[in-house]
């Protein structure tokens, strides 16, 4: 798929996965309904905003108890790589 055929809101994490008034995120209905959805909210995900997010879901599950120090640690150091790798690549 080129980006010339992807709507203009595509990969917005904002648009495709926004903060809800219960301070979780939501797909919205009309995301739902798009052909492009998985593919738009995997690439949300995997951006800088997205990967934010990831590590407040690790650190919401620490401090709920569902994860150990160990996996959390091991989850954070990913998420920190993820970053460091989109910084490289932006250069």
């Amino acid at each position: 798929m080129t980006t010339s055929d992807q709507p203009v809101c595509f990969g917005d994490l904002e648009t495709v996965f926004p903060l809800g008034e219960d301070d979780l995120r939501h797909t919205p209905a009309r995301c739902l309904a798009c052909g492009l959805k998985t593919e738009c909210l995997r690439r949300a995900m995997a951006e800088q905003d997205g990967l934010k997010v990831k590590e407040a879901m690790v650190d919401r599950a620490y401090r709920a108890g569902m994860m150990g120090f160990w996996e959390r640690w091991s989850r954070k150091k990913m998420i920190h790589n993820a970053k460091a790798g989109l910084k490289e690549n932006q250069r």
